[in-house]
């Protein structure tokens, strides 16, 4: 990166301004470290642990039996898991296989896994037991051609392999009992099955794409964002850096933020395989859970997000347990308030800071140095070789120091466009920046700020939100005559999602309650409404437009006149 920044007069001696990234696959990493740390634990799940070299040894199985069953290089391979050893496993052998991963997120109702698995064009999908049946449902208007079945129970040690089928009853209402076919393989059978040997697949790390992450954009429709293993190894290598404290093969990371989000799966599971870190996996959040395997496991790294920390910190039996082996902490997807900041560096006496990223910028571009300075409230300075700039939005110049702006970013992590979306792409894309979407400004010190969005997302609890996505199913009930989503303040979330509503004429009978449950048959839990207001209006432009913004700054002013009046 040429030139001296602002920012850099800030960088400690132990975080090099440029440095040289390793341009070899990412699949290589996991390879490497197996041969230095061969029986450190790689991954601690409920109870049940793994070595580096079992790890690979799965993952080497594994790329061997999807080679057998007809995976080319290219393929693209859908994984829709929480964090479990599968998840990992299953990753790194795509790769290694010479696929494509596509991550998918296990709460996907059948209209978003079928517009996902469709647009990305995969072949294979590997996914838990409880959610067969609604792969089952899309799978016949889809390209797939295998799935890969996998439970929770498969990797638990004695005796909660056992008790668990009880516990899957009682939450999901369901046991699915599967049937393999030539189609439709059982994990353990594949496990089982000792006569795969994987074939070496040669990989270019600068062009061969490692990653399709799906992200919806200023648009409504999700985009695969393509990441190549380049940019993934850099990113993971600058995050090492950032983390100058962490020393290879000793650090142990906590692994909450799920690795179907590219911030869980960069800086929880890439970097830890590629350093030789311990993985404690989490398959879903439970505050209570957590802190009793903080307290147990002794973490060193936790990565996450402000709903988390504040999660944890809410809990009534915080003070019962032990965090103070956390040492440092990145959160990202959502604003840092300062408050749980300061308190969660209270109570585990190790260091929380503030960073920024997109999907498209694999994802980490900023953040706040872990030892050294830091400005509450800023998303930090650019990593190492990662370039910056505010752009003034109507002139297309770069704005002046504490101007608002657009943010453009520019460094070896950036995606190399999106997935047959040449003119999305072309929008972002402009030599060699991306043009993030985010307004905000620099300071005379060279941190960044965010101050508000320039898309629409709704990012409530690190989740990304496309009110468009909401709308057109709200428009979908027979009552809704026009329908806006909008996110409002939520002190746990971050942001929840708001909708108002005009009925169509007669339907004074329709209430919060039937759109609630009209939206969760038809989307994630995380994307339904918290909030509706139904209006006998909403307010348009001449052209009819609704002015969504005029609703948010409605319910802000309204918000302040309650709260000053």
């Amino acid at each position: 990166m040429a030139g001296i920044k602002r920012w850099h007069t800030h960088y400690p001696d132990e975080i090099p301004l440029s440095m040289s990234y390793d341009e070899k696959p990412l699949h290589t990493f996991l390879e490497l470290s197996a041969e230095i740390f061969p029986k450190r634990k790689a991954l601690h799940f409920m109870g049940k642990e793994m070595s580096y070299a079992d790890v690979l040894s799965e993952v080497k199985h594994m790329a061997g039996y999807l080679q057998s069953i007809g995976l080319q290089k290219g393929d693209r391979v859908a994984i829709m898991l929480p964090n479990c050893p599968q998840s990992v496993i299953s990753y790194y052998a795509v790769l290694m296989a010479g696929g494509i991963v596509v991550q998918t997120n296990p709460l996907y109702k059948e209209r978003e896994l079928s517009y996902q698995l469709n647009d990305s064009g995969a072949l294979f999908i590997v996914c838990l037991d409880v959610l067969f049946p609604v792969v089952a449902k899309v799978r016949r208007n889809t390209a797939l051609e295998h799935v890969i079945v996998t439970g929770i129970k498969d990797y638990l040690p004695l005796p909660k392999n056992l008790i668990y089928p009880f516990i899957q009853r009682k939450e999901y209402k369901q046991i699915v009992d599967v049937e393999p076919s030539g189609d439709t393989h059982d994990w353990k059978t594949m496990r089982n099955n000792s006569h795969n040997y994987f074939t070496q697949v040669t990989v270019d790390p600068n062009d061969d794409l490692a990653l399709l992450q799906y992200t919806g954009g200023t648009t409504g429709r999700p985009k695969g964002v393509m990441l190549t293993h380049f940019n993934l190894v850099a990113n993971g290598q600058m995050c090492r850096l950032w983390f100058h404290h962490a020393t290879p093969g000793e650090e142990t990371v906590m692994g909450v933020l799920p690795f179907f989000h590219v911030y869980g799966m960069t800086a929880v599971m890439n970097m830890s395989i590629m350093y030789g870190y311990k993985m404690i996996l989490m398959p879903k959040f439970d505050p209570g859970e957590v802190l009793k395997t903080i307290h147990k496991q002794k973490p060193t790294m936790f990565p996450g997000a402000p709903t988390i920390y504040i999660g944890l910190l809410h809990h009534p039996d915080l003070n019962k347990y032990d965090l103070s082996s956390i040492d440092a902490c990145i959160s990202g997807s959502a604003p840092l308030p300062s408050d749980v900041q300061s308190r969660f560096e209270h109570v585990t006496n190790g260091k929380l800071v503030e960073g920024y990223g997109l999907t498209e910028t694999s994802p980490v571009t900023h953040a706040n140095f872990v030892w050294h300075k830091r400005i509450t409230g800023s998303i930090g300075v650019p990593w190492p070789d990662t370039d910056a700039k505010i752009m003034d939005v109507s002139s297309g110049n770069e704005a002046a120091i504490g101007d608002m702006g657009e943010l453009a970013v520019k460094g070896p992590q950036v995606m190399h466009g999106y997935w047959n979306n040449q003119e999305e792409t072309d929008r972002v894309m402009k030599d060699g920046w991306f043009y993030t979407g985010d307004m905000g400004y620099m300071d005379q010190n060279g941190f960044f700020y965010i101050a508000d969005r320039k898309k629409d997302i709704i990012i409530a609890g690190g989740f990304n939100i496309y009110p468009r996505e909401v709308e057109e199913v709200l428009y979908e009930h027979e009552s809704v005559q026009e329908a806006v989503v909008a996110g409002i303040p939520d002190s746990y979330r971050g942001e929840t999602v708001k909708a108002y509503i005009v009925l169509k004429s007669g339907s004074d009978d329709v209430n919060e309650g039937a759109l609630d449950r009209f939206c969760r048959d038809r989307l994630a839990s995380f994307k339904v409404p918290r909030v509706y207001e139904f209006r006998s209006e909403l307010p348009k432009t001449a052209v009819g437009k609704i002015l969504r913004r005029k609703l948010v700054e409605e319910d802000e002013k309204h918000v302040n006149t309650s709260t000053h009046g």
